[in-house]
């Protein structure tokens, strides 16, 4: 019985405030609220996205700005390159390396620019000027080499020639690049020309020097090692040799004597036995020669 009112009263407590809650306010009243919070939240959710759409307006402005920039500079640089006069010729040879785009690193690379003004007007050439570029974009530049100022006036029907070398480094082995040659020239009146004399992708390679000092160094370890092979393959023939023919040979005869025999010297008379006991080398018939001479002494009496 107390159990059971213990048990009550407990449960009297949890639910009494509840149900005060419950009628006081109304059966209605935490679906309103609900209702409500539920409407405050979709409110704010509205004037975040609102909040974003206005930030990201000035951004996608100021991109399509930049983008318009940008083909108005790409637009100017066009009309602002140069280009070669109709005027003149230009023709360009390599002599080191001959009849190849495979370019030697650390080695100087040479070349000769030919230019023929065809036309009436004098031509007074700048410079030349060469360069590495990348290969899959021409206006990238990977390196730069030093221009060859000319200055040197070209009168009309006329031709010169210019060289030039340079030196790839041995960083770019095994790489292509562009390589771009360009030559820089105006005429009498000030007009400025460029000519793209070579803008081909090269290779630029390592040198085929023939015997060089790794190669050698490789070469005197390569023969120490066959040496040393040779040398440990002969000891172990021997040694396998003298072991084979130590094997086929018999072992010597050791001669044992006549010390132990079974002979039967039973029918011989004492002395004789005592004889050949005092003296082993002694013949067996007798005893010394002076027992046999002293015998021989006493027959003849």
């Amino acid at each position: 019985m107390k159990t059971f009112l213990g048990k009550f009263i407990l449960f009297l407590l949890l639910v009494l405030p509840t149900t005060l809650m419950v009628f006081e306010n109304g059966p209605g009243s935490f679906i309103v609220r609900a209702d409500d919070a539920m409407e405050g939240e979709v409110d704010a959710e509205d004037d975040d996205e609102a909040t974003v759409e206005d930030d990201s307006g000035p951004e996608e402005g100021d991109q399509a700005v930049r983008e318009t920039e940008q083909g108005e500079e790409e637009e100017e640089e066009e009309d602002t390159q140069l280009k070669p006069s109709e005027d003149t010729d230009v023709t360009i040879l390599f002599t080191k390396p001959v009849g190849t785009n495979d370019l030697p690193s650390g080695q100087v690379v040479r070349f000769m620019v030919g230019f023929k003004n065809k036309g009436e007007k004098d031509f007074e050439v700048k410079s030349l000027e060469t360069s590495f570029r990348y290969p899959q974009d021409y206006s990238f530049y990977i390196q730069n080499f030093t221009a060859l100022t000319l200055n040197q006036m070209v009168e009309p029907n006329k031709e010169a020639t210019f060289e030039y070398g340079f030196t790839p480094s041995e960083a770019f082995n095994s790489r292509p690049f562009g390589l771009t040659i360009l030559l820089n020239y105006k005429d009498s009146e000030g007009n400025e020309f460029q000519n793209a004399v070579f803008n081909e992708t090269i290779n630029v390679v390592e040198p085929d020097e023939g015997l060089d000092g790794e190669t050698f160094f490789l070469y005197v370890f390569l023969v120490a090692i066959l040496v040393l092979g040779l040398v440990g393959a002969q000891q172990l023939l021997t040694s396998f040799g003298k072991k084979r023919l130590g094997k086929g040979k018999s072992a010597p005869k050791v001669e044992m004597g006549t010390t132990k025999t079974d002979v039967d010297y039973s029918w011989l008379p004492q002395e004789t036995l005592q004889g050949m006991s005092k003296s082993p080398k002694g013949s067996p018939r007798g005893g010394s020669p002076r027992k046999r001479k002293s015998k021989r002494g006493s027959g003849e009496e």
